[in-house]
């Protein structure tokens, strides 16, 4: 069970009043047509913007059997005023039992390029329409999503000041760590339940030694839940941001 779903009306209730008040920030629908792709995607604009400012900005990828909505259950929870945030809608469809559309990530190298251009989508948008500080762009997601935002980041090293994981395994196949050199310079945050059945302890053992041998800087985190998102791991997502941010180096 996704403990965010806890908390989901009190971040419902919020989204209406980030639409109505615009002098607090909003949260939007929108959407991005090109040649290849239509998708929609979701925009979160923090608490009292200032436009002066340049904002970090996070791309979030949300889990399987969800969609780009999922960003709006998140923000109240990682923080209404530091990030600028975007996240584009899965590459696959998967119906839920209650008959809403679902989406997720499949790892297939056509899919990997459906993700790519959706993002990139995405964050062009989010950087038109807001004060981004370009050397701070975070790249993240929810077990599929968090598979997908290493693939990403590995691919793109240049393009991300962070990427961050919560219950989303290191990507396997299409040679990941090809440009090896400049993905060391990629701080990884990695969040893990201990009762994941989806990324098991030893696995998550198995990663962290792939992360050693190759010399990247991580910061693992182990939380006392199953296959879910908790606000901790939130909390402690904000704080490893701010410290890249802020120029100090991240526990």
């Amino acid at each position: 069970m996704n403990r965010l779903q806890q908390f989901a009306p009190l971040a419902e209730d919020l989204d209406s009043t980030l639409l109505t008040h615009g002098d607090i920030g909003r949260m939007e629908s929108l959407s991005v047509a090109d040649e290849r792709d239509i998708a929609p995607f979701s925009l979160f604009a923090p608490l009292h913007y200032e436009s002066n400012y340049a904002y970090p900005l996070l791309a979030w990828l949300h889990g399987p059997g969800d969609d780009e909505r999922q960003l709006k259950r998140i923000m109240p929870l990682l923080s209404m005023r530091n990030y600028v945030a975007v996240a584009p809608r899965g590459t696959t469809l998967s119906p839920r039992d209650d008959g809403r559309s679902a989406f997720g990530w499949s790892q297939q190298s056509r899919h990997e390029a459906l993700a790519e251009g959706r993002t990139w989508d995405a964050i062009a948008t989010a950087q038109a329409r807001f004060h981004i500080a370009p050397d701070r762009v975070f790249i993240g997601g929810f077990d599929c999503g968090g598979t997908m935002a290493f693939r990403l980041a590995m691919k793109h090293p240049d393009r991300f000041a962070g990427v961050l994981s919560l219950g989303g395994r290191f990507p396997v196949g299409r040679n990941p760590l090809l440009k090896l050199d400049d993905a060391r310079r990629i701080p990884v945050f990695l969040a893990c339940g201990r009762d994941s059945r989806r990324f098991p302890p030893h696995e998550v053992c198995d990663n962290l030694r792939l992360f050693h041998a190759a010399g990247m800087a991580i910061c693992l985190r182990q939380y006392p839940c199953g296959q879910e998102i908790s606000p901790l791991m939130l909390a402690d997502m904000d704080h490893w941001m701010m410290e890249l941010v802020t120029g100090g180096k991240p526990a």
